[in-house]
């Protein structure tokens, strides 16, 4: 039998790693930088302009070795070369994954069932790119002859976490005429609010659903809807002018109002949550302009490339997702912060939610055993310095064991007097802190009153890595999300898990489905969930007055 089809718990790198942590559990990050003065040097890597010192992680000499080993015996390398070769390792649905083919240059070759895909990605790029010049130049123009100045997205999940997160990380480089609003709540506080100051007249909505079924989606769309045509005196060939659809589904595209000639469209191999540089960032490339975004394609593909063709020992991806792995399965970690000390990725911890959590937040095997070891950590994160002022404290000082990713630049983009300095000089200060902390002597030392010293005491031994890179531009977001899809990938051959699907989000929404005429009928039907469902059902039609 293959070291490949053994569980994972059996395998001889995992049992190594065990008795390997039994080993080496005693020794803290004090004892491993004292004893190896090159440690630092020994564990960094720099790549495709990403700079990365693992070094202040709980990993001594053998660690990694045997990381590498579990990554061999985990079938890695062909997991890689069937993503890139167009395989349907997306078992449970029987599709391709290769969200790698939105970012090949021209040329690439790249086949799903036999067909080249990449002429197709790079047909629908000139379709974006054309539209995006007409609404960037003002040459297209609303129904009434206004020119177009905002632009709402509308989407849930994959279409909206990756263009939010992208347009916020690359606002400096965003035309600041054309203003943007993101909506995906299904309440309606969120549409309200998006629209609340704009003018119908100038205004554009992209309507993001592969089926334009996503019920929060088309929810959200029909009352977009409904706003333009009301502002616009009820004529509904206005809608055309108004809206632009990221679907596959022409027909229903059609019935809503739109011209499909403005349909933009994208493939059952690419996944809601690895989307962000298909089709569903029009608003992304309406924002930044086509130079730009084809920049951020650029990064991406350079990471593609560098986790396809460069040895584990120095695959950034790779090293990554083996430190997740012997975090979360051997040292007991539960959670992973990612803090970026740069205010334009704030909302870059929230995206990565949605990509670490819905792919590897399984607890059966591809092959459908249920798992006897932890699968995906919760990511979080705030940007810094704010989370200094929050949650750092349980981080420094809590019962919990939380390893960090730091992420910071050398260069503002905003320069403005010495923030930039002290904000670097928080990210090396943090990681320092975590890893080595304050001893009980070294409080006592400064003259602090016994009664207070174990409350100043700092633990340390909290693993970290620190990613720096030259300046936030569009091919280095491009490389970093890349960086994390890989990861996550990579975790996810590990685990034995099939990081492309996400059938737990499925029966929340079918039971709301079956819940919706409940709440809505005139008069209460036969309820038949638990008592403390039909319970609430009961309540919140009487605070409605609903009989």
């Amino acid at each position: 039998m293959s070291t490949r089809t053994l569980s994972l718990t059996r395998r001889p790198a995992w049992k190594a790693l065990a008795a390997h942590h039994k080993k080496i559990q005693g020794r803290t990050l004090r004892h491993l930088f004292a004893d190896d003065p090159q440690r630092a040097k020994r564990l960094s890597l720099e790549a495709v302009g990403l700079f990365l010192d693992y070094s202040k992680n709980r990993i001594a000499s053998g660690t990694m070795p045997l990381l590498l080993k579990l990554a061999r015996e985990s079938g890695l390398r062909g997991r890689i070369d069937a993503m890139f070769a167009g395989e349907k390792i997306n078992l449970t649905e029987n599709r391709a994954v290769l969200h790698v083919a939105l970012r090949a240059p021209r040329g690439v070759v790249l086949r799903v069932d036999g067909k080249n895909v990449v002429p197709d990605v790079h047909a629908v790029l000139a379709k974006m790119e054309a539209f995006a010049q007409r609404i960037r130049r003002g040459t297209w123009t609303g129904h009434t002859g206004k020119r177009i100045r905002h632009i709402v997205n509308i989407g849930i999940g994959g279409s909206d976490l990756g263009p939010v997160m992208a347009y916020e990380a690359l606002k400096h480089y965003s035309q600041r005429g054309l203003n943007f609003r993101f909506v995906s709540n299904v309440d309606g506080a969120d549409f309200v609010e998006a629209v609340r100051d704009l003018d119908p007249a100038e205004t554009l909505f992209i309507v993001s659903s592969k089926t334009f079924t996503t019920q929060e989606t088309m929810t959200n769309a029909q009352s977009a809807r409904r706003w333009l045509l009301r502002g616009l005196g009820g004529n509904p060939r206005a809608v055309a002018k108004h809206f632009v659809a990221v679907s596959t589904n022409a027909a229903k595209v059609e019935a809503f109002g739109i011209d499909p000639a403005n349909m933009f469209g994208f493939w059952d191999w690419v996944g809601g949550r690895y989307s962000m540089d298909s089709a569903i960032g029009l608003s992304t490339m309406l924002a930044i302009g086509p130079k730009q975004y084809r920049a951020m394609l650029a990064g991406f593909h350079e990471m593609d490339e560098h986790f396809r063709t460069v040895p584990f020992e120095r695959n950034l991806p790779v090293l990554m997702a083996l430190l997740s792995v012997w975090n979360t399965n051997f040292l007991g970690a539960e959670t992973v912060a990612v803090l970026p000390y740069e205010n334009y990725l704030k909302r870059f911890p929230a995206y990565l939610q949605q990509l670490t959590m819905e792919s590897n937040g399984k607890h059966v095997t591809l092959e459908g055993r249920t798992v006897d070891y932890q699968t995906s950590p919760v990511y979080w994160g705030e940007p810094g310095t704010n989370g200094q002022h929050s949650f750092y404290q349980l981080i420094h000082q809590g019962t919990r064991l939380i390893p960090c990713d730091f992420i910071a630049f050398a260069h503002a983009l905003t320069p403005l007097g010495a923030h930039h300095d002290l904000l670097l000089a928080n990210v090396f200060a943090q990681a320092e802190a975590l890893a080595f902390g304050k001893t009980a002597a070294e409080v006592r030392a400064e003259g602090v009153a016994e009664s207070l010293v174990p409350h100043r005491v700092f633990e340390g031994n909290r693993p970290s890595n620190t990613l720096l890179a030259a300046r936030l531009t569009p091919a280095v977001l491009g490389r970093l999300v890349a960086l994390y899809e890989h990861i996550v990938f990579t975790q996810g051959a590990i685990w034995s898990v099939n990081p492309f699907d996400q059938w737990g989000v499925e029966l929340g929404k079918a039971l709301a489905q079956r819940i919706v005429p409940e709440l809505e009928s005139r008069k209460l039907p036969r309820l038949q969930h638990d008592s403390s469902t039909n319970q609430l059902i009961r309540r919140y039609r009487a605070l409605r007055a609903r009989p």
